[in-house]
């Protein structure tokens, strides 16, 4: 016999010890779900904005902690120079348009990744969201951009390796949890959750540290469909393999509406 979780618990439990804490997710299909619609890849990517309202929408109201969003790869930059400069162009106008919203529904903002070869005005207006949001005590969003898992393990290593030249560390006392102090979102859970849509089964070298012991979820859904809906089966497959009880689309949804 199968138990629905509100048999078991009632919602605000759900909350606490059922669902994941922090969610990443891999934004992948905005090329192909345009391609496949007789538009330029830049369409999808500015659809994809959508997706991305709507999923911090979606994580505020069901009370997560963190979501943590890859926006744009260290591998990116392999791209066409003029999707890459439309993808660059379409980050100012989202940090310029969204950052007051954010604010507004209390939402942090951060941007982690190596922003070096961003442009000034870029690296500007990040500054500007950082210090808007930093006092926000509601949902965590974590955009990476120009983020690669490896420069991030890289970047840590690199700073451990300062402390013992400054002779602050014994190189034999180096622990997992000194690397991890250095890497980003050390403030942070660690991802309970990972999504990937579009259809690829791989991380791509996001999060490698911090996924460790993350699940796993992957979804053909092109990145611009993936709605609540969407959402909420991700997030009652997490429940169901956590917690040996099943959960449905419709009854996350159900929660949504009674909190």
């Amino acid at each position: 016999m199968e138990y629905s979780i509100f048999m078991v618990l009632n919602a605000d439990k759900i909350s606490q010890q059922c669902l994941p804490k922090h969610v990443a997710i891999i934004m992948d299909g905005n090329g192909r779900w345009a391609q496949a619609k007789n538009k330029p890849r830049v369409y999808g990517h500015k659809k994809g904005v959508d997706a991305v309202r709507q999923s911090v929408q979606f994580c505020a109201k069901l009370g997560v902690q963190s979501l943590t969003l890859f926006a744009f790869s260290s591998e990116n930059w392999r791209r066409p120079d003029d999707e890459v400069s439309t993808l660059m162009e379409l980050f100012l106008f989202v940090l310029s348009k969204e950052v007051k919203k954010l604010h507004k529904n209390n939402v942090k903002l951060t941007i982690i990744g190596d922003l070096s070869r961003f442009s000034d005005t870029l690296r500007k207006k990040v500054d500007v969201a950082h210090q808007l949001t930093v006092d926000n005590t509601g949902l965590q969003l974590n955009i990476a951009a120009n983020y690669g898992g490896r420069w991030d393990i890289a970047n840590a290593a690199k700073q451990l390796g300062k402390q013992v030249a400054a002779g602050e560390l014994d190189p034999n006392d180096i622990t997992e949890e000194h690397l991890a102090s250095q890497m980003s979102m050390q403030d942070q859970v660690e991802p309970d959750l990972l999504i990937r849509t579009g259809g690829d089964l791989r991380i791509s070298n996001f999060l490698l540290w911090q996924v460790a012991y993350a699940e796993l979820y992957f979804t053909d859904t092109l990145w611009p469909d993936f709605n609540e809906a969407a959402f909420a089966d991700a997030i009652a497959c997490y429940v169901a393999r956590e917690r040996r009880f099943g959960c449905t689309g419709e009854q996350i949804k159900q929660l949504l509406a009674e909190t």
